[in-house]
């Protein structure tokens, strides 16, 4: 199965995106987690992508495509994967379509913008593998430190209120746009928020019939 989760930044989409991983056993590719690691090892395209993420910016699509091509190529894609963050803009999902990356479903996560102020505030990344916590509806077993690697969590800056809310407004005008991209193509699913993720697990299982 081929999926694309959609949704404003702190909508769930990297929860839910591990959770459908496990169950349909197929890997989630994250431009995020990528470009993260590209940008802590200050490699050319890290260093190039950090001065976007800072200002709360999409990252240039040839970037961005450069990488998820080389990923998608790799030997435990060929039965099927997870897209969270890619893609971002109509042409990115067009640049897709050109180089025959097909999609059976995109599924697009429904909330508000100040339920996201609100969550990304309890936003924890592990500075060593990027995983994610929340200190309310995700809580690591021990304060402050990952629960897969023993990392230290920090505060991302782009979770700070004043970048959630410039990323907020790049997402309405530059990624909203891609529900109608995909409802033209009989691919949309909407799932509306809940209020715990199970919930919204089990929203997205039904969309899928899973």
């Amino acid at each position: 199965m081929r999926l694309i989760l959609l949704g404003a930044p702190g909508a769930g989409k990297g929860t839910q995106a591990e959770i459908l991983s496990r169950e349909l056993k197929i890997p989630t590719i994250s431009t995020g987690n990528i470009l993260r690691a590209a940008m802590r090892e200050g490699t050319p395209v890290g260093v190039q992508a950090r001065s976007y993420v800072d200002a709360g910016k999409l990252v240039p699509d040839e970037v961005i495509i450069r990488i998820v091509q080389d990923r998608l190529a790799q030997p435990d894609c060929a039965n099927g994967f997870i897209l969270d963050g890619f893609p971002r803009t109509i042409p990115q999902a067009e640049a897709m379509e050109q180089y025959g990356i097909d999609i059976d479903r995109a599924l697009s996560i429904e909330i508000e913008d100040e339920t996201i102020v609100s969550r990304m505030s309890g936003r924890r990344t592990c500075r060593e593998c990027s995983q994610t916590f929340h200190i309310v509806s995700n809580p690591p077993k021990q304060e402050g430190i990952c629960d897969f690697c023993g990392g230290k969590l920090i505060i991302r800056k782009d979770d700070a209120p004043e970048t959630v809310r410039a990323r907020l407004e790049v997402y309405h005008t530059e990624t909203e746009p891609l529900k109608a991209f995909y409802s033209s193509r009989g691919k949309l699913a909407s799932i509306d928020n809940q209020s715990t993720i199970e919930a919204t697990t089990a929203e997205i299982r039904k969309a899928l019939e899973i």
